[in-house]
């Protein structure tokens, strides 16, 4: 975004610089990642279901195989559906991102370069995460509906490859907030030059 277009908008923007108190995507952000990983997680418990039946039979635990791809399949779809909301929000606050550029990552990157790297990267995940969940879908109602085995090997593995992705992903937006200090209320106010005593009023 223009210089010209935030020193319009920064009246309207908190010391943030959003019109709202708490940035929601990294919060969308925990989210998504809560039920990806649950969803996979389930999943794989479920496959390996008959290897922990006696131990869910030792602890008395009343637990089914189909209980355990229920949990994937509805937190898989809730993933997909939130995370629709996480990469719009995102895109919507790197829009009002005014990050330090003077600064580095660790990783060597710049704050454009980095924003540019996360953007494109929530996009792609949003597609990955819609396409496992369309993945899942079919295993579900068609391919596996008979199979006491809901999902197949390949399913899992690609749901282990995205965490890895994620983790990269979200290693990059922890570094716009750490190290650019983007969207941050107590970064923003020091380049103003303003004290931090005005974050109690």
């Amino acid at each position: 975004m223009s210089p010209d277009l935030l020193e319009q908008l920064n009246g309207q923007l908190g010391p943030n610089g959003l019109p709202y108190v708490v940035p929601i995507h990294p919060n969308l952000v925990h989210l998504t990642l809560g039920l990806f990983i649950v969803a996979i997680s389930f999943d794989i418990v479920g496959v390996f279901f008959p290897l922990e039946k006696p131990v869910f039979k030792f602890l008395a635990i009343p637990a089914t195989r189909s209980n355990f791809f229920d949990v994937g399949w509805y937190n898989m779809l809730a993933s997909a559906v939130i995370t629709f909301f996480t990469v719009g929000f995102g895109c919507y606050e790197i829009l009002l991102a005014s990050p330090d550029g003077n600064v580095k990552s660790a990783w060597g990157l710049e704050a454009m370069e980095t924003m540019l790297w996360h953007g494109v990267g929530g996009v792609a995940l949003l597609a990955l995460i819609v396409g496992m969940t369309i993945w899942r879908g079919f295993q579900r109602f068609l391919w596996r509906k008979d199979m006491a085995r809901q999902v197949d090997w390949g399913y899992l593995v690609a749901g282990l490859g995205i965490f890895a992705i994620m983790f990269v992903h979200g290693t990059l937006g922890a570094q716009l907030a750490s190290e650019f200090g983007v969207h941050i209320t107590a970064d923003r106010l020091l380049r103003m030059g303003k004290d931090l005593n005005a974050l109690r009023q």
